[in-house]
């Protein structure tokens, strides 16, 4: 199994954490800016963490839970019971230097997305709900939540967002890398994919490779999967049958979203702009 593909360590809990530590790889040796940790709660649990000199989205990605941070009570946050829902999600910031709590009031999906905290004075808050937008054309259609893009204020260092790719479709596509800190014509960016299927019980592909052959992988990814990238192009596919969605966090020197596709590919994007 490709050492960029992380399973779940179990059904419930913190099925995955992988931090700016642990994700080093000989793929990525260099891995420095994003961390991803998932908790699935039954109703009644709870989970606290202190963020140290990171910088925390929490985002629910299904179900509800009453969250604190930083002193202050966000009251019960969530509203889709389902991810394929598509509905907004609910998410809340946290600056480095606090600590956070959920308590699940019914069986819930927590994405905690972390990156180092910066001097922007962010403080904790419930984030705005982000407006759906539609991308690509015909089997490159997927649609976008932008919960923490560089459009909006809102974080030091973190880029997070949510991507649903319709059965049949491509996302992440063309081919496309951000792996160079090039500022303005490229930003260097790690990544990574938090992947859901629906139905659940379905597969999806995703490819992560440069353009020099020194990276090749190709990855079946299920329900709960996360796929690493801390280099190189990295699309997805969704079989005929199963819708696919991910949630994105990405991080690195600056706070921008600058990249390039794939010179082979690019014309895709030339004709569907």
């Amino acid at each position: 199994m490709s050492d960029l593909l992380r399973k779940p360590s179990g059904e419930t809990g913190k099925i995955h954490e992988i931090t700016i530590g642990n994700a080093k790889t000989p793929k990525s040796p260099d891995w420095g800016y994003v961390g991803f940790s998932c908790y699935r709660l039954k109703a009644g649990e709870s989970v606290s963490e202190a963020t140290g000199d990171l910088e925390v989205i929490l985002v629910m990605v299904e179900g509800k839970a009453n969250i604190s941070a930083a002193g202050e009570d966000f009251g019960e946050q969530g509203e889709r019971m389902d991810v394929f829902e598509q509905t907004a999600p609910h998410c809340v910031y946290v600056p480095g230097g606090a600590d956070w709590q959920a308590t699940a009031t019914t069986d819930c999906t927590i994405g905690v997305c972390t990156a180092p905290a910066g001097q922007g004075g962010h403080k904790a808050r419930v984030l705005p709900r982000p407006e759906k937008v539609t991308r690509g054309k015909g089997s490159n259609t997927r649609y976008i939540f932008p919960i923490a893009m560089e459009e909006s204020d809102v974080a030091d260092s973190l880029l997070v967002t949510e991507v649903f790719t319709p059965a049949g479709n491509w996302s992440s596509y063309p081919p496309h890398r951000h792996d160079e800190d090039d500022y303005p014509n490229m930003t260097y960016l790690e990544e990574t994919y938090y992947h859901r299927l629906n139905p659940g019980q379905g597969y999806g592909h995703q490819r992560v490779f440069t353009e020099d052959g020194s990276l090749d992988e190709t990855m079946s990814v299920n329900s709960h999967d996360v796929v690493l990238v801390p280099k190189g192009h990295h699309p997805c596919g969704a079989p005929h049958g199963y819708e696919m969605y991910y949630l994105n966090v990405m991080a690195g020197p600056i706070r921008k979203w600058r990249f390039k596709n794939h010179p082979d590919h690019d014309w895709i994007a030339q004709r569907d702009a």
